[in-house]
C-alpha cells in the first residue's frame, strides 16, 4: 500500500520524523501524498470490530433523525442553517458510512470524513444537550478522529502535536532542562517586585503540583511567573515538577489515544513521585479534561480518578476569594461591563460553570452574561484543535460568527476568558471582525485589583 514520507500510518516517535513534518511548511508535501494513501480497509473494520461498542451503536441506531440537534451547532448557526451542518446528518454520513460499509471505503470517502471531523465539529458536546436520546455527537466524532488517525487521515498540525508528545511529553519542543530553565528565570524577573518570589520544583508533600499549558513556557513565560505571585499572596505551599508539568493533549484533538495515555502518564507519574494533596490546572480548558476527566480512563485507571484531587484553575481563585486567601481591593473592582467566556471543556463536561460566576461577584461591579450561558454556551468556535488547522481556517472564522454576535449583545467591551482556546479565538475574532473588544485571563486582572499584604511589598 502506497504511503508517504511525511503522511503515512505511522506515529511520529523520532525527532528526525517530527523535523522532518515541521520543514514541510503548511504541509503542502504531506497534503499531497496524502491524496494517494491507501486505505487498509481490513485494519480500519478490525478495528471498529474491537473498538466500537454498545453505547455507539445503540447510538447511531436510536438517531430519530429529528433535527433537534441542528441549532445546537455554532456551525449550522453560522452557515445560515445548511442541513449539511446538523449534528445528526453529520455524523451519519461519515463515521455512520463506515460502520455500514464494514470499513470498505476510499481515500476521497476519508479525506471527506476529516474535513467534517476537524472542520465542521469542534467536539464540544453541546449538541448532546439537545438531543432528546442524550445522544452526543462530539464523543462520536473524537472516536471518528481516532479511526482516521489510525489510517493517516489526520490534518498535518495535528500529526506535529502527536509527534510533540510523543518524543517532548508537551505539545512542542521544551525539555525538561527548558522548563525548569524558565521556572527560574520567571522568578527571578519577578523577585524584585515581589520579595521572596519563588517557583519551587519538585518539593515533596506540597498542598498544590501545579501543571500547565506547554504554550506559556514556551510562548507567554509571564503567566508561570502570574501563577506564582498569587500563590504568593495567597501563602500557597506550592510546587511544579520538573517532569510531568504539561496537561494539555493534541493528541485528544487528533485521536492518538496511544499518545493522550503516554502524555497523562507523565502527570501522574509526577503526582506519585511528589504526593502532593491536590493538583491545579492552569487556565486550560481542554487540559482540564484531558488529564482530569479523560486521563484516568486512558491510563486504565479503575478509579475514574487522578492519583490525587485535581482541579481547574477557577475552582482554587474562587475559593482563594471566599475564604480570604485573596481579597479584593473594593476600588480596583472592574467597573466597566465585563462579560465572561466559559470553556465548554470545563463548563460542560466538568460542570463548573458556578466557580466562575462565583469570582465575577467578587471582581465586577457590573458583569453580564452572554446568552445563553454556562453549560448551555456556545463554543468559542476554535476549540477540538480548530484554532491551530490552517487547512481550515476559514470554515473556523465563518463559526465565530456566533461568538462574536453574543459578546457583542452584552454590550461588553472586557472579555475574561480561563481559557487558552478561548482566549486564542477570542484575539483572532477581534482581528477579523473588528469588535473594538479586549479580552484577558484571570491572572493578570486579579493581580491587577489584589490586596498586597504590607509584608509582601518590595521596600522600596
Amino acid at each position: 500500500m502506497p504511503e508517504g514520507t511525511l503522511c503515512n500510518k505511522l506515529t511520529v516517535d523520532t525527532k528526525e520524523h517530527l523535523d522532518s513534518l515541521l520543514a514541510d511548511k503548511s504541509g503542502k508535501v504531506y497534503y499531497k501524498e496524502m491524496n494517494d494513501l491507501e486505505v487498509n480497509q481490513k485494519a480500519l473494520w478490525g478495528i471498529i470490530q474491537k473498538t466500537f461498542r454498545s453505547r455507539f451503536k445503540t447510538w447511531l441506531e436510536i438517531c430519530a433523525h429529528c433535527g433537534l440537534c441542528a441549532e445546537s451547532c455554532f456551525h449550522y448557526t453560522a452557515n445560515n442553517g445548511d442541513p449539511k451542518q446538523v449534528p445528526s446528518y453529520k455524523i451519519q454520513s461519515t463515521l455512520g458510512e463506515i460502520v455500514r460499509r464494514k470499513g470498505k471505503v476510499d481515500n476521497d470517502f476519508m479525506q471527506h470524513c476529516m474535513d467534517v471531523a476537524f472542520a465542521q465539529c469542534s467536539c464540544c458536546t453541546r449538541c448532546g444537550i439537545y438531543c432528546p436520546f442524550g445522544i452526543d455527537m462530539g464523543i462520536m466524532f473524537s472516536y471518528l478522529r481516532g479511526l482516521l488517525f489510525s489510517q493517516g487521515f489526520t490534518p498535518w498540525e495535528m500529526k506535529i502535536g502527536t509527534g510533540m508528545h510523543r518524543i517532548y511529553h508537551a505539545q512542542m519542543d521544551i525539555t525538561t532542562e527548558d522548563w525548569v530553565d524558565t521556572c527560574e528565570w520567571m522568578a527571578e524577573e519577578y523577585e524584585e517586585d515581589w520579595p521572596g518570589l519563588k517557583i519551587p520544583v519538585d518539593v515533596e508533600s506540597a498542598d498544590i503540583m501545579y501543571t500547565v499549558n506547554a504554550r506559556e513556557p514556551k510562548h507567554y513565560p509571564e503567566d508561570l511567573a502570574e501563577a506564582a505571585i498569587l500563590f504568593h499572596l495567597a501563602g500557597e505551599n506550592w510546587t511544579v515538577p520538573s517532569e510531568g508539568w504539561e496537561e494539555t493533549s493534541l493528541a485528544m484533538f487528533a485521536g492518538d489515544w496511544a499518545a493522550c495515555k503516554m502524555q497523562v502518564e507523565t502527570v501522574y507519574d509526577a503526582m506519585e513521585r511528589l504526593k502532593p494533596k491536590r493538583m491545579v490546572v492552569t487556565e486550560c480548558g481542554h487540559a482540564y479534561r484531558a488529564t482530569v476527566l479523560e486521563g484516568p480512563y486512558w491510563a486504565g485507571r479503575k478509579s475514574g480518578q487522578t492519583p490525587v484531587e485535581s482541579i481547574h484553575y477557577v475552582e482554587w481563585v474562587a475559593e482563594a476569594l471566599r475564604t480570604g486567601k485573596l481579597k479584593i481591593d473594593p476600588s480596583k473592582k472592574i467597573k466597566e461591563p465585563v462579560t465572561y467566556q466559559d470553556s465548554c471543556n470545563y463548563v460542560r463536561n466538568g460542570g463548573l460553570g458556578h466557580f466562575a460566576r462565583e469570582i465575577m461577584s467578587y471582581v465586577a461591579e457590573d458583569f453580564r452574561e452572554m446568552t445563553p450561558t454556562k453549560e448551555h454556551n456556545y463554543c468559542c468556535g476554535g476549540g477540538g484543535g480548530l484554532n491551530g488547522i490552517g487547512r481550515y481556517r476559514e470554515q473556523r472564522n465563518i463559526g465565530m460568527k456566533v461568538k462574536r454576535d453574543q459578546i457583542l449583545d452584552t454590550g461588553a467591551k472586557l472579555v475574561i476568558s480561563p481559557c487558552h482556546n478561548c482566549w486564542d479565538a477570542i484575539r483572532d475574532m477581534e482581528e477579523i471582525y473588528h469588535m473594538g473588544i479586549r479580552w484577558t485571563f484571570l491572572k493578570p486582572l486579579l493581580i491587577s485589583m489584589v490586596e498586597v499584604p504590607e509584608h509582601l511589598k518590595p521596600e522600596e
